[in-house]
Formats: structure tokens, C-alpha cells, sequence
């Protein structure tokens, strides 16, 4: 199936109601057939429903449909889009060990991996997605996760994947993608070789601003790189919090399985049912909805690359902007709604900001609502000077979320806050 087709059919077996729409199972807990199927359950010798932390069925409707999306082999939903990077991190690393991250990346997570998880002694190293030439140089024996951005959050620029995907595979390190920008309509992040794709469902998937979620994506076959990888020893000894289970001894992809058994089990950052019921009615029309994104927010950023007040933009798709050769490569479709601008001084993007009508002045993406934000003292407040400069926010700096509207009328907008 294509992915209009995937988004409104894929997961779903109609119950003994038959109904046509998903059903919302808000249930905590499921009842056992008997004590053997208890058992059975809890030693994976049949799968099933056991407790809402650990599944439920409307989120596993969701979970299937998301990685059919992302062409993946399993999905775990959670509770927010940082609750999906955070369980990446913690099923892969341990105290003593490093990650490698984007220093273009999203303010929370910049503050996630320069300073949280420092505390759980796992230490974050930072390189340019752009020009990854000394990726390989941060490299060691205890380097667990390679963490980027397909598009990123607020600068817009692309990653090289060839280049972070080859030297990754060379050193047998996993690579996840936060792929909420673009979205696996625009990227397919596991078909460019990267192994975990993750997602804030939070934005383009919901589409209204209506929940808070996150996913992690696993790829197809990932028990190849995992198992006997001494990278990943945890995998493959027995998990004493499990009956001595070897996740890569099972048929189940193995990093969600842990995921599923260690982390939702013990951090508990699940998604309620409804919000899961809510993802999913987004990804009906997730396709139509990015594709019209996309056209806007092109539209939009040519005529703020002709305006004298603007000083630059940053949308992939302009023929100008120096991730052009790279969206041409690894987006389809369109480059999602996501685009900056910089005007002339902090003072002029703060009155920018106050003046516009449509627009909405909000700290979130992916609405169907048109959203303006200045990253440099909202999201990005908490970076410093440095990390403002190594992710590419200025103060001068502007961020659109391009939503829904006639696009004439967010032009006429931005044209009269502008002018004003």
C-alpha cells in the first residue's frame, strides 16, 4: 500500500462491533482467560494486552499504522515527543557511556543531552549534520547513538545522510532521526539507512495542537546490527529484570521489545488511549494536510526572499538556499511548513512578532493554525550565547509554522507586520 492508503487503513482488524473507526479502549487493565494465560503472557509465550503502561489497542492501531508510514517493523508510542528521545537514549546508553548529537537540534533536546543526562553520567558530542567531516573523530568504544534531525528545529537545514549513515555503519552504530519536521510523508529516514526514526506527535501528526505524543520507529532487520554488536551487550546477555530474557534471542525487533519490557515498564511514559484514538484520526489526512504545508510555506518563503526588510530565509526548496542539492535528494513531495527568516535587528523581529494578525504568537509546529515564534528567547532561551551560535538561532532570527489558511492572507499578514 501507498501511504495515503496506509494512514487511513493499516493496523486496524474490526472487533466484534465491526466498526468502522478505531476504537477508544480507555481501559487501564485487561482481564486473563485464567491463570495460565497470565503466565503465558508475562513470559511472552503469547502476546496480548496485560496493562495500558505496557499496550493498549487503540495505541497499538496507532504504533502499526505510524511504522507502516515509516516503512518500519515496530513502533512504540509515548507520552511526548521528549519522552520518545529520552527512552532512545536510555535503551541504548548507560553510565560511562556517549552519544554523538546534531548541534542542530531542537532547544529541549540540545538541553536533554548537553545537561539532563549528564546526571545519568552518559556524556553528549556534538557535530555539524551539514559537514560531518569530523563525526568519525568523536567516535570510541563506549559511543552508543549517532542523534539527528532530518530538518531541523528552528535553523531548517538538512542533514547529509550518506555521509552520517556511512560512517555509522562503518563503526556499527545506531542512527536515529528526529523526524518530526519533514515527516515520513516528505522522509523516509529508515529507507535513507538510518536505523530509529522518532517523532513528536505532538505536531504534524496530530495537525491541531490538540495532543502531546511521541514515537520511536525501528527498522526492519535491526537485530543484524544489535546482536553480538559488544556495543550493545545489554541486548544480548540476559536481563536479570526479566527472567534472564535475551532480547535478541526472540523473533521480535529487539529495540522496541526492550523499549516495551524495560523502559515503558519502568519510566512509565506512556500515552493515554485517547490521545493515541487522537494520532490517529491526524494521520488520516496527514498527507493531504503536509502536502498543502509544503505549497504554502514555498509560496511564503519567496515572497519573503523578495522583501527589503528581510534579510535572508531559510526554506529547503528555494533554489537559493544552501540545502537545496540536499532536499532535492532526501525529500519528496514538498519540505513541510517549517521555515525561518532573519530581519535586522532583535528589536525588529520582536515587532514582527506583536504585529501579525493571523499568525499566532505560540511555542509549537505542525498546527493547522499559522504559528510565528522567536526561538533565540523562547524555545532556544535556555542555550547560551555559543550553543545559540552553534545552532544557528540568532536573535533576529523568525520561525513559521506554516498552517491551513489561504496563503494569500498569511502573505498579506506578514506583508503589513513588515511594513508596519
Amino acid at each position: 500500500m501507498r501511504d495515503k492508503t496506509k494512514a487511513i487503513h493499516e493496523g486496524y482488524e474490526k472487533d466484534s462491533q465491526s466498526t468502522m473507526a478505531v476504537p477508544i479502549y480507555q481501559s487501564t487493565a485487561y482481564e486473563f482467560k485464567d491463570a495460565k494465560h497470565a503466565a503465558d503472557l508475562f513470559e511472552l509465550k503469547e502476546l496480548g494486552n496485560i496493562y495500558t503502561r505496557l499496550m493498549n489497542p487503540t495505541t497499538d492501531v496507532f504504533e502499526k499504522r505510524f511504522a507502516s508510514l515509516e516503512n518500519g517493523v515496530a513502533a512504540i508510542a509515548t507520552s511526548s515527543g521528549m519522552a520518545a528521545i529520552f527512552n532512545t537514549i536510555a535503551n541504548l546508553a548507560q553510565a560511562g557511556d556517549n552519544i554523538i548529537c546534531s548541534s542542530k537540534l531542537y532547544g529541549g533536546t540540545t538541553t536533554l543531552t548537553s545537561h539532563t543526562i549528564k546526571r545519568f553520567g552518559i556524556e553528549a558530542r556534538y557535530f555539524d549534520v551539514q559537514n560531518p567531516h569530523n563525526l568519525e573523530e568523536l567516535i570510541d568504544g563506549k559511543t552508543k547513538l549517532i542523534l539527528f534531525e532530518s530538518i531541523s528545529n528552528p535553523s531548517i537545514d538538512l542533514a547529509d545522510f550518506e555521509k552520517i549513515v556511512s560512517v555509522a555503519k562503518k563503526h556499527k552504530i545506531i542512527t536515529a532521526v528526529d523526524n518530526t519536521v519533514a515527516t515520513a510523508i516528505h522522509c523516509k529516514p529508515l529507507e535513507l539507512g538510518c536505523d530509529i526514526s522518532i517523532h513528536s506527535t505532538s505536531k504534524y501528526t496530530t495537525g491541531q495542537g490538540l495532543a502531546i505524543g511521541g514515537i520511536v520507529v525501528e527498522r526492519d532487520n535491526l537485530v543484524e546490527l544489535i546482536k553480538d554488536n559488544p556495543r550493545y551487550a545489554h541486548f544480548n546477555e540476559p536481563d536479570p529484570s526479566y527472567h534472564g530474557l535475551v532480547y535478541t534471542s526472540l523473533p521480535f525487533p529487539p529495540f522496541s521489545l526492550r523499549m516495551r519490557l524495560s523502559l515503558l515498564r519502568d519510566l512509565g511514559a506512556a500515552p493515554s488511549p485517547f490521545n493515541s484514538w487522537l494520532f490517529i484520526q491526524g494521520l488520516e489526512h496527514l498527507p493531504l494536510r503536509m502536502k498543502q504545508h509544503s505549497e504554502s510555506a514555498l509560496r511564503i518563503a519567496k515572497f519573503l526572499e523578495s522583501h527589503p526588510k528581510v534579510k535572508s530565509v531559510n526554506y529547503p526548496l528555494l533554489e537559493s538556499n544552501k540545502n537545496y542539492s540536499l532536499a532535492k535528494k532526501y525529500l519528496k513531495d514538498g519540505a513541510s511548513g517549517l521555515l525561518s527568516f532573519e530581519v535586522e535587528s532583535f528589536d525588529e523581529a520582536k515587532k514582527v512578532a506583536d504585529s501579525v494578525k493571523i499568525f499566532s504568537l505560540v511555542v509549537n509546529i505542525g498546527d493547522s493554525k499559522s504559528i510565528i515564534t522567536h526561538p533565540a528567547s523562547t524555545t532556544h532561551q535556555q542555550l547560551s550565547a555559543k550553543e545559540l551560535e552553534d545552532a544557528g538561532i540568532s536573535d533576529k532570527l523568525i520561525r513559521l509554522s506554516i498552517g491551513l489558511e489561504d496563503c494569500d492572507d498569511l502573505i498579506e499578514d506578514l506583508k503589513e507586520a513588515l511594513e508596519d
